[in-house]
């Protein structure tokens, strides 16, 4: 903990007024951007993919957008039916 409280004051005087500003800034140059970009589109396209398969393929990616590999369940799940309109009958 000492060592990531270390990295993000690095070069921040405390007393200054944009000290928050260069900490966070600080701290989001450690996150490995590239990476979590990279696993996103895979989750992306593999939703895309399953949701292609299933039929539901804008739900699925933007479930996939959203959730990650948890919104490849959303074509697996039943689909809800509209409700009757007004004045029609059953047959």
């Amino acid at each position: 903990m000492e060592e990531l409280l270390a990295k993000a004051m690095q070069g921040v005087d405390p007393d200054a007024p944009g000290a928050f500003a260069q900490i966070f800034a600080n701290l989001m140059a450690l996150v490995p951007w590239t990476q979590l970009i990279v696993w996103q589109i895979v989750f992306i396209v593999v939703g895309a993919l399953l949701g292609w398969w299933r039929g539901r393929l804008k739900a699925t990616v933007i479930a996939s957008l959203v959730l990650g590999p948890l919104g490849w369940v959303v074509p697996f799940l039943p689909r809800r039916t509209p409700p009757p309109l007004p004045g029609s009958k059953k047959r």
